[in-house]
């Protein structure tokens, strides 16, 4: 049974570490290929997309050759600082093959909270839009350390949705969407003390906060009036899927209004 899913004008993809490198330390340009191909079938849908994109500093492992997640935060924005450009490179060439073009963001906590910033970025993302191309946002993990030691951009993304006013925020993981007891929750709500509980972390290398962070994620954007999935990035045209309907991952449903 299909999803009701309305009509979607403007979209918020965000891509977690795992899916990017598959659980490895490098980033998978295949898996980067079949993200791109999905978001430029979204476009040609007259969708409008913009990613919030972790990966950098797992990238930036790989190119350094760290086995581990640096614990100190030198090491960890060295890495991001390594990473980040050969993250953007990598879509870039993608989406020219496509004949489409990405533009990179870099974004902070400050951003959000300061009201000159705020409305700058929104302006800056607007225009990029109005021009088809593809912003690609990540944290600013150079200089930025409250991303580096929580979220793993999930709240990223939410804001990023509020402040363009999206139709649609999809979390993209390596997990299925939220569960309990094994089984997908195929429709959330109201995120409730209850459904917290169900929420774990994660022990992996290469990301931080695991599904607590996600739960935040689709609550800032469901009470702005953004409707939520969570959903496995490595699921087979997983994009193209959830805006056709597909009860794949789980939804979260919009407050309201926004």
């Amino acid at each position: 049974m299909k999803r009701k899913i309305n009509k979607l004008n403007r979209v918020v993809v965000k891509v977690g570490t795992s899916v990017l490198t598959s659980g490895t330390q490098r980033l998978n340009k295949a898996q980067i290929s079949r993200l791109v191909a999905q978001v430029c079938s979204l476009l040609n849908r007259n969708i409008q997309v913009t990613i919030v994109s972790s990966g950098a500093i797992g990238a930036g492992m790989g190119v350094l050759k760290l086995k581990n997640r640096p614990k100190d935060l030198p090491r960890l924005q060295a890495a991001a600082a390594v990473g980040q450009s050969q993250l953007m490179k990598i879509y870039d060439d993608f989406f020219k093959k496509r004949q489409r073009h990405a533009a990179q963001l870099l974004l902070t906590r400050e951003d959000f909270l300061d009201k000159r910033r705020y409305k700058n970025a929104k302006n800056t993302l607007f225009t990029l839009l109005g021009y088809k191309m593809v912003p690609i946002i990540n944290e600013n993990d150079t200089v930025s350390v409250d991303e580096i030691k929580f979220g793993d951009n999930d709240e990223l993304s939410a804001l990023v949705a509020k402040l363009i006013h999206a139709d649609l925020l999809i979390i993209l993981s390596d997990v299925d969407g939220l569960c309990k007891d094994g089984d997908v929750i195929g429709i959330i709500k109201k995120i409730t003390p209850k459904i917290k509980r169900i929420a774990k972390g994660t022990t992996k290398e290469s990301a931080m906060g695991g599904m607590i962070t996600k739960l935040e994620a689709a609550r800032i954007a469901t009470s702005s009036g953004i409707s939520c999935i969570i959903a496995n990035g490595s699921t087979k045209n997983i994009l193209t899927k959830l805006i056709d309907g597909k009860p794949l991952g789980t939804l979260f449903t919009k407050r309201a209004s926004k």
